[in-house]
């Protein structure tokens, strides 16, 4: 028996403000999160949605440095661009936040703070490369070397690209500071650590023990992390960009960014409401973080063990998230600028939001990787946006216009057909919501395509614009029939192409419908006029 929910707060993964967003990205965590959350509200539940830019951390220090600017200044341009393309996509949060702001900075520090105070942390003193020349502890990835693996020359302190291997910085031949070229010498320094070891118990019995229902590659991911044994991990860093450390004696350090970053989505509800603490504080609210499979471990093992460590907050019901998707079977490269940048696609095809919504939804990589191509981008355009709703819609609407002068026939005697093809409409209200309540929201999109397709097949079979010459009384009923189903489609497609949904409501000159209404047969009533068809 699953549980009744009051209300519900969804929460989408961070971008990471140093650079834009990707079809990537998209497909793994924004337009499922949009789909579920529209779905909610088109159900008349209360929802809040959250999300924004991730705005702390070393690549963001490493990007201002080559360009000569502030961190500041970085984060500033990409804040902007994605919350800019975002919008246009139609994604609808009700707050679009960031990490820099005053309200995040208060949050962070008082949630630090909590669990210093109840002796929540461990301190350990560890030796760290420190730059002499730039009076600076280097981060990992500020630690350039040869890689003992492989012998790439320009390996960092934490990876090699070449060859892909984990590093620590100890294990570099001939370490070198990426910041002022000179050799870094070893010092001791000290910093905060979640023991998440003591957690373990924890984890255990409510993700293997309470979550079973969670996707295979969450699950499986989380039991590999438990079955491992877990370590402390830092939650501070020598930085000189993020929230500063809120205790004594921690000068020159700041909350490392993955003990900061989730805690924005506790911030931008703050900002969002005044009523923030009944979405984040009762367990009557249901909590669904949605995000990539690289953030599974923070998600769904550090982010829950801090929450439990506070004491105060729920723990999330759901995290559903995706498999990687990979471009014309390459793998997305922001340094090799492999990729499909949203704000080029949203200027190069004006129009065409829902077109990219439709196809990352259509091949999301909900199980396995998934390969985005411009081959398919044309097919499902052409074969299934085109030919099967499109040409559907556009069907009836002038039909109607042409035989009735765009007003909605009255619905004569149904026959067995009208019948069937009415009844097979109601059942994908059914199937939609489990698929949409379950995360299988490819399936989801299957089926809220079903009724166009059920509509064409209807037209066809039906030929109205033969039966007309010899019963026209007969074509009323075909007609009002097909009316139904297209409004009935606006209502199934509208978490998915929001803007297509807003489209077809126009031209049948009708307001938004409830979900309650879908599969009902008077959502447009007889005598209403129409609107033109485009």
């Amino acid at each position: 028996m699953s549980k009744e929910f009051k209300r519900y707060l969804v929460t989408s993964a961070l971008p990471y403000a140093n650079g834009p967003v990707h079809i990537g990205h998209l497909a793994g965590v924004y337009i499922p999160s949009d789909i579920y959350t529209r779905y909610l509200r088109l159900r008349g539940r209360d929802v809040v949605s959250v999300c924004g830019s991730d705005e702390h951390g070393v690549p963001i220090t490493i990007k201002a440095r080559k360009e000569g600017v502030t961190p500041q200044e970085i984060v500033d341009r990409y804040h902007r661009i994605i919350k800019d393309s975002f919008e246009r996509l139609g994604m609808s949060f009700d707050i679009y936040s960031r990490t820099s702001s005053p309200t995040h900075a208060v949050t962070a520090s008082d949630f630090f703070r909590k669990l210093y105070d109840e002796g929540k942390f461990i301190e350990k003193s560890s030796m760290q490369y420190y730059d002499e020349e730039a009076g600076t502890f280097l981060a990992d990835r500020y630690i350039v070397g040869t890689c003992p693996k492989c012998g790439n020359d320009r390996a960092y302190g934490d990876q090699c690209e070449k060859c892909g291997s984990t590093l620590s910085p100890e294990e570099l031949v001939d370490p070198h500071s990426a910041v002022s070229g000179s050799v870094p010498v070893l010092r001791e320094t000290k910093h905060w650590y979640l023991p998440l070891d003591q957690y373990e118990t924890f984890l255990r019995e409510w993700i293997l023990d309470g979550h079973k229902e969670w996707k295979t590659n969450v699950y499986g991911q989380c039991k590999s992390w438990l079955d491992g044994g877990l370590q402390p991990r830092a939650v501070s860093r020598d930085l000189d960009w993020g929230i500063p450390v809120p205790v004594e004696g921690a000068e020159g350090k700041v909350l490392y960014v993955w003990f900061d970053a989730p805690i924005g989505y506790i911030s931008a509800t703050k900002d969002f409401t005044p009523d923030w603490e009944k979405y984040w504080k009762s367990e009557d609210t249901k909590m669904v973080h949605f995000i990539g499979k690289d953030n599974i471990v923070f998600h769904c093992i550090v982010f829950p063990s801090m929450l439990k460590a506070h004491g105060d907050y729920i723990l999330p019901e759901n995290v559903p998230s995706n498999e990687f998707l990979n471009l014309e079977g390459d793998k997305i490269s922001t340094s090799r600028n492999w990729a499909v940048w949203l704000h080029e696609y949203l200027d190069e095809f004006p129009g065409k939001e829902d077109v990219l919504r439709y196809v990352l939804c259509a091949n999301a990589p909900e199980t396995k990787d998934n390969d985005f191509t411009w081959k398919d981008f044309q097919a499902r355009n052409n074969n299934e946006l085109v030919a099967v709703l499109g040409n559907f819609v556009n069907r009836a609407l002038v039909l109607t216009q042409k035989y009735f002068g765009g007003i909605v026939p009255a619905c004569g005697g149904l026959n067995d057909y009208d019948r069937e093809t009415i009844a097979e409409v109601a059942a994908v209200k059914g199937s939609l919501e489990k698929n949409i309540e379950n995360y299988h929201f490819r399936e989801a999109l299957k089926e809220a395509m079903n009724i166009a397709r059920i509509g064409n097949k209807y037209l066809a079979d039906t030929e109205p614009w033969k039966v007309v010459k010899s019963d026209p009384e007969r074509v009323k009923t075909i007609l009002y029939v097909a009316l139904q189903i297209t409004a009935n489609t606006a209502v199934a497609i509208e978490p998915f192409m929001p803007f297509s949904a807003r489209k077809i409501l126009a031209m049948l000159a009708v307001d938004k419908f409830d979900w309650e209404r879908l599969g009902a047969t008077d959502l447009i009533p007889a005598g209403h006029r129409i609107g033109e068809p485009a």
